[in-house]
């Protein structure tokens, strides 16, 4: 099954449109007709080659929306027609530790939706920048939230459960104080769900120009990092922070805000190392410096119905699939609230 698709075909290339190969589905397997697609930072990365080991063509794209076409023989979750989503995940060894505790993210043999290996053509995966895709039903999520939100939805497919996850796992609650570092694709949703969760939300940015649009995200209070008066005021007060941040930058200012046993969890990913932190500002008041890497299927479907209950989605922009190279200068310059979402139907046309 031949599909249109936008990727690249080498580093140094730009995206471009470009015909790619589906498996016919399998007894297991739903196939998905996709309506949206969000853009994600990773993409960036992985297309150009930032992290190591980039397979061309790469078809980047793990927001994935859309409705079931149709479904194998021994699928009974799913049927044509089902509004679903598919997310970073498209395969793991499904016996391991981490995929009995419905942790799949973890698995070491876990399969991203692109540049993962697969016996299908061109034997890597292939993401969801596609009119496409073919996906075993332990990997496909159902979304409840109403059709006409399915394009804000697709984001929380990476950006939602790579902040839910973390402060799901730190126990998040009403009367703590989390603070979310950056206001970006990451960053808002981390607002969003902690100001959900019931925690006293802190904004921390670099940008006065954000301090409006932080509050009016649900945020209680906004700190400009830069302002060093404004992150003394807050010191040794934070039950948790949450740094979306994917460029390197001095962790040590943000440990400091912490409290005694107070945690601070990396999500961003970037190319380069962030400085290492100074050890005595952990060890003086126990506390912890974290990372976390998006969810398990389980606990995205929590996120996913979590979201649909409170009326939460991405903020976004639309795009078409030949304004991707655009839009990722775009990203590169942080010119997008919050989010770019590729409209899968402009890949016909």
């Amino acid at each position: 099954m031949t599909v249109k698709a936008y990727g690249a075909r080498a580093s140094d290339r730009p995206l471009e449109s470009m015909d790619i190969a589906r498996r016919v589905p399998g007894a297991h397997d739903v196939q998905i007709a996709v309506a949206y697609c969000g853009v994600c930072h990773s993409d960036i990365h992985q297309v150009r080659s930032e992290w190591a080991g980039t397979l061309y063509p790469c078809v980047p794209g793990h927001e994935i929306v859309g409705r079931v076409a149709t479904v194998g023989a021994h699928v009974s979750g799913f049927k044509p027609g089902d509004l679903v989503g598919v997310g970073c995940i498209v395969d793991s060894c499904k016996h391991c530790e981490d995929c009995d505790a419905g942790l799949e993210n973890y698995c070491d043999q876990m399969v991203g939706t692109y540049n993962g290996p697969t016996p299908d053509a061109p034997g890597h995966t292939l993401g969801g920048y596609s009119q496409q895709i073919v996906v075993h039903e332990r990997y496909v999520l159902r979304i409840r939230h109403p059709e006409a939100q399915l394009a804000a939805v697709a984001p929380l497919l990476c950006a939602g459960i790579t902040t839910y996850s973390p402060l799901r796992h730190w126990k998040v609650k009403p009367g703590h104080k989390v603070g979310v570092v950056g206001i970006g694709g990451l960053g808002h949703m981390g607002i969003k769900l902690a100001h959900a969760m019931g925690a006293h939300v802190v904004a921390l940015t670099t940008s006065e120009s954000k301090r409006e649009a932080a509050l009016a995200l649900g945020a209680n209070e906004v700190v400009v990092s830069r302002h060093a008066e404004e992150m003394a005021a807050h010191a040794k007060s934070f039950d948790f922070i949450l740094n979306t941040v994917a460029a390197p930058h001095d962790l040590d200012p943000f440990i400091s805000l912490l409290k005694r046993d107070g945690t601070m969890a990396l999500v961003g990913a970037p190319a380069t190392p962030h400085p290492s932190p100074q050890v005595f500002g952990l060890i003086m008041k126990r506390r912890t410096l974290a990372g976390s890497m998006i969810g398990g299927i389980p606990e995205t479907q929590e996120m996913l119905d979590f979201c649909a209950e409170r009326g939460i989605v991405a903020d976004i922009e639309m795009i078409r699939a030949d304004e991707i190279n655009e839009a990722y200068e775009r990203m590169l310059k942080g010119n997008v609230k919050y989010r770019f979402v590729i409209d899968s139907a402009s890949l016909a046309t």
